[in-house]
């Protein structure tokens, strides 16, 4: 965690950063996240805000990690810890898929996750998503809230912005969507959180992953765009 002064160092969030929450003892946490299971595999989304303070620091920041080649990671919390949780975490991943047979799984990684974020959970400032797909369980989701307890879920939603979307998943969920429906109901979500809180904000990432590997997407909510995302 950051100790001192805060002036000019990067604070809560990942992705949400306060300038001075260290001297007020104030923990702003912001951001949309989200992981779903469809038909195929899993989809991920994050919106790309960063704040500091009430000034908007990067509009295009990109919250979704990549931990193994079909295992990834969206972030909420500190941006120093979440992206050093996710850094020891691929750093063990890769270990593992070179003195075993088979690469690891998705509930592997999220145990690697979910015992870095328990066993420090008094330092740490970390709301993870994690999602995959393996050949061993197809796709996956699991989802590791601050203080560091998992749960696997049909779909999980974290960071500020989840608060305002818990009805609207709840009415438009389905078991078993294709992958259109599937980005289109990450869409939708991630576009009412964008809209209703105002830590969240610029656009829409995605990460398709199924046996075929990893697909990205850009969404651009007001202009309605939809493409490639940037690797």
């Amino acid at each position: 965690m950051l100790t001192g002064n805060a002036t000019g160092m990067l604070g809560e969030d990942g992705i949400h950063v306060d300038m001075n929450h260290l001297k007020s003892g104030e923990v702003n946490l912001g951001t949309s996240i989200m992981a779903i299971n469809f038909k195929d595999g899993v989809i991920l989304g994050a919106d790309s805000r960063t704040t500091t303070g009430a000034y908007i620091a990067n509009r295009v920041t990109d919250k979704l990690t990549q931990v193994h080649d079909t295992i990834w990671c969206c972030r909420s919390g500190s941006a120093a810890d979440t992206q050093a949780v996710a850094d020891i975490v691929q750093y063990h991943l890769a270990m593992y898929g070179i003195t075993n047979e088979g690469g690891p799984t998705t509930q592997t990684a999220a145990a690697l996750f979910q015992e870095l974020c328990y066993e420090n959970k008094d330092q740490l400032s970390a709301g993870m998503i994690i999602a995959g797909w393996d050949k061993r369980h197809g796709g996956s989701v699991y989802s590791i809230p601050l203080g560091g307890s998992l749960h696997k879920q049909k779909y999980a939603i974290g960071g500020s912005g989840s608060t305002y979307i818990y009805g609207y998943c709840d009415a438009h969920w389905q078991e078993n969507m294709t992958e259109e429906e599937g980005i289109k109901f990450v869409k939708g979500s991630l576009a009412e959180a964008i809209k209703w809180d105002g830590s969240s904000g610029g656009v829409i990432r995605m990460v398709v992953l199924t046996n075929r590997g990893a697909v990205r997407h850009l969404y651009l909510p007001d202009t309605g765009y939809s493409g490639p995302g940037v690797q």
